[in-house]
């Protein structure tokens, strides 16, 4: 890592970041989550549907009731009703309901007028019923009576006023409810077992359908214990149109992680190999007991300290790639990097131009350094001015950063980018920076190139970042 790195992650602090602490929650059981809430609807919808059932039937018996009460009292009662010598009611034609002639028999009539007697059938044989005055005119009533105590009643009445009377006679039929309450106990009792029927089928059902609809979620959690176990490497069974993409998902993070094991192992290796040789120098100088062993054992260690410098950039660019999420303004970055650079070069005058909200997918601190390490080289190496420009570029995003000094030649600039390759050793550095930006960039997707400037003559770095 360059000598700018302190200023530079010192400037870049401009937000402190904060720690996400993961919260573990149990959300239960899918196919209870599935089950329950169907059982709860179909329960709510039967429930619904019942009630409005019932008080459809049960209108549907008592209207059927009334109508027969209301054919009785209009046919069998007033139409065969006359007035007889004494002023009397009498009927010209006897009920032809025998049950009115029959003592307690559940169907009654009576006729009664004020100021005359009331005529009742047989059947109510010492009752009468009564009479209220909530009614008086021609309309048919009908109403429930509880005025025999053993026996509810339903009772159709109406007032009539016969000719050759002045008489307003209250005609009124009566029949025992037992009928009718009876038939609405049956038919509760029906519609009961025949919801509980249905309901509990209904319930099997969904419960068929979430066990055999969630199957292909069981054959996947096989296939995913099979490749944990070393059987298989990849989920190679297929699966319906919507278990599909989520078996190539896997997929491809099993490929991700591959990728990434292997990347580790490659970094792993090359670290130790280029540890190697600086080791074996120091080792033989110790042994050799070297007069320049203390020299040695410095150069060597800076050597080793690039090397380790390098490996760690690329180590922590590749654990960051995997946030998806991430995020970056490049114009914050790059004025990050201006600060830092104008304390340490103060005769070298920055130009910042472009888009000042141009985002890119790469992690902050990540896009401080690849910017950093192109600002300052252009600062040492150039002749006193830098200039950079944001451009947004299609998909990707372009930092180009142009300086005015002697640029590099066209041959040479595919070399420059070697671990440790530098073409001014009279400056300090470490010959890693370009390095570290190609191989950044190249994990996030992006990279670089090297240009000559037109407007200042010097060396044009751009570097491409995939928008964000």
């Amino acid at each position: 890592m360059n000598e700018y790195a302190a200023p530079v992650a010192a400037a870049a602090e401009d937000r402190p970041a904060g720690k996400a602490r993961a919260r573990q929650t149990r959300v239960g059981s899918l196919t209870r989550r599935m089950i329950g809430v169907a059982a709860v609807w179909i329960a709510a919808l039967l429930l619904i549907g019942g009630f409005a059932l019932d008080r459809v039937l049960t209108a549907s018996i008592q209207n059927n009731f009334d109508e027969q009460l209301e054919y009785v009292l209009n046919t069998a009662l007033v139409a065969a009703s006359e007035i007889g010598p004494e002023g009397e009611v009498r009927f010209n034609r006897p009920p032809a309901d025998q049950r009115f002639l029959q003592p307690y028999s559940g169907r009654y009539f009576q006729v009664s007028g004020e100021g005359a007697d009331t005529f009742p059938s047989r059947s109510l044989w010492d009752r009468r019923l009564r009479v209220l005055e909530r009614h008086k005119d021609i309309e048919v009533h009908f109403y429930d009576s509880n005025e025999f105590a053993d026996e509810p009643l339903r009772i159709a009445e109406r007032d009539v006023v016969l000719p050759g009377s002045d008489v307003r006679w209250r005609f009124q039929v009566a029949q025992s409810r037992e009928t009718i309450n009876q038939q609405i106990r049956d038919l509760r009792e029906t519609l009961f077992w025949s919801f509980l029927a249905l309901g509990v089928g209904l319930l099997i059902l969904a419960a068929l359908q979430t066990f055999f609809g969630l199957w292909p979620l069981r054959r996947v959690r096989r296939e995913v214990a099979l490749i944990r176990s070393g059987a298989k490497t990849r989920i190679t069974e297929a699966f319906p149109a919507e278990i599909q993409p989520l078996t190539e998902e896997i997929n491809q993070l099993l490929a991700h992680s591959e990728e990434q094991a292997e990347e580790a192992r490659r970094h792993a290796g090359n670290l130790a190999h280029a540890l190697k040789t600086p080791l074996t120098v120091i080792t033989n100088a110790a042994t050799a007991r070297a007069p320049d062993l203390a020299d040695s054992v410095c150069r060597e260690a800076s050597i080793m300290r690039r090397q380790v410098d390098h490996h760690l950039a690329r180590a922590r660019a590749i654990g960051r790639r995997a946030s998806a999420q991430a995020r970056a303004c490049v114009r914050d970055s790059v004025e990050a990097v201006e600060r830092a650079v104008d304390r340490l070069y103060e005769e070298v005058t920055v130009d910042v131009a472009g888009d000042r909200k141009a985002q890119v997918r790469v992690e902050r601190q990540d896009l401080d350094e690849m910017i950093g390490n192109l600002v300052e080289n252009a600062a040492k190496y150039g002749g006193g001015r830098v200039f950079v420009t944001v451009e947004p570029n299609g998909p990707m995003v372009d930092v180009v950063v142009e300086d005015d000094g002697p640029g590099i030649p066209a041959q040479e600039r595919e070399a420059i980018f070697q671990r440790g390759a530098r073409l001014d050793t009279d400056k300090p550095g470490t010959g890693l920076g370009l390095a570290i930006v190609r191989d950044v960039a190249h994990i996030y997707g992006g990279r670089i190139t090297l240009e000559e400037s037109e407007d200042l003559g010097g060396l044009l770095a751009r570097l491409s970042l995939p928008s964000g």
